[in-house]
């Protein structure tokens, strides 16, 4: 079963329902329909893996931005426990990176992971993430902590992953292909 037979593919208006189910299981948060009408707006950054036609993983992002620099957000990113271990979270985090070093626009990647689950730190430390630091973030969640992590990107030379330098049509076509991921 190692990553091989994994299936990476787009979130669509027909597996949707499988993407909320997942994330129903996977995620002591809940997400609102809001949540997933944006996931269908983007593309690459929605993404499910697929195991003999079931959802093992997912992976949604968003473009973020601060003042300076503009980011990756990963909104959700998470694999069901029988397929820990074999591959598919790295697949699915591979897939993330690829796409941001294709495109070269970002200055870094984020996230925010619960205080409690140790395990997925340790998950993100192997990819150079850095733990940058930790906040209450929920309200109906224990533990409500979550530590923030990030991985900083290198800018291909000539680029600029500044915000206020990016061209607006760029951008707007960024917000467009970019979603969901790890909360």
């Amino acid at each position: 079963m190692q990553g091989t037979r994994i299936v990476l593919g787009s979130v669509t208006p027909q597996n949707i329902k499988q993407l909320e189910r997942f994330h129903q299981v996977m995620f002591p948060v809940s997400y609102n329909d809001k949540f997933y009408k944006d996931v269908l707006l983007g593309s690459e950054l929605a993404t499910l893996a697929s195991f003999a036609d079931t959802a093992v993983a997912v992976a949604c992002c968003r473009v973020g931005h601060s003042q300076t620099q503009k980011r990756l957000y990963i909104m959700t990113l998470g694999c069901l426990a029988p397929y820990r271990r074999l591959g598919t979270g790295t697949k699915m985090l591979n897939h993330v990176l690829n796409i941001c070093k294709k495109k070269g626009l970002f200055d870094n990647i984020y996230l925010l992971v619960q205080i409690s689950t140790e395990s997925a730190v340790d998950f993100y430390r192997k990819f150079d993430f850095e733990m940058i630091e930790t906040k209450n973030c929920w309200k109906r969640t224990e533990p409500s902590g979550a530590h923030v992590l990030q991985r900083s990107l290198e800018v291909p030379s000539g680029q600029k992953a500044d915000v206020q330098c990016a061209d607006d049509r760029q951008l707007n076509r960024l917000r467009r292909n970019f979603v969901v991921l790890h909360k």
